[in-house]
């Protein structure tokens, strides 16, 4: 089944919130290998002006990963995950992640495309804190292959 054309302009219901905590942000900065100390010390992101542990940037695909699977759930989207690539992520920035921040997630899919037997499908999860101010946009794009 190709992917639903009809997914353009749909939106899912805000994910469920998520705590930032300070060993995720600990773990996501190893496996990412960043070596800002404002990543691993809370000392030195105090010292620098933040009130916690400081994201790395690409954190936010782990809020957006709560999102994208509401649409990887849609029993009419047509996409089939076995035959999904990760084609592009971007990010809008308007501050920093930190520890002990609560994240509320909400997709909407942006665009779906055919290009030869494949389709694209671009989501942006709009990322806002506990107060409802954005703090991340996080835009991905998802190629699903044809068949064979």
């Amino acid at each position: 089944m190709p992917v639903n054309p009809e997914l353009l302009g749909r939106t899912f219901p805000p994910a469920p919130p998520y705590l930032v905590g300070r060993e995720k942000v600990r773990e996501f900065s190893r496996a990412v290998f960043a070596t800002n100390p404002i990543n691993l010390d809370v000392d030195a992101a105090r010292a620098a002006g933040h009130t916690d542990l400081v994201a790395p940037p690409t954190f936010a695909i782990v809020v957006q990963e709560i999102t994208l699977a509401q649409l990887l759930a849609e029993a009419d989207s047509g996409i089939d995950f076995t035959r999904v690539v990760h084609g592009d992520q971007r990010f809008t920035t308007t501050r920093a992640i930190v520890a002990g921040d609560e994240l509320t997630a909400q997709l909407a899919v942006t665009s779906v495309k055919t290009l030869g037997g494949h389709s694209m499908v671009t989501a942006e999860s709009t990322i806002t804190d506990a107060a409802g101010e954005h703090v991340v946009t996080a835009i991905s794009t998802l190629v699903v292959r044809g068949d064979e």
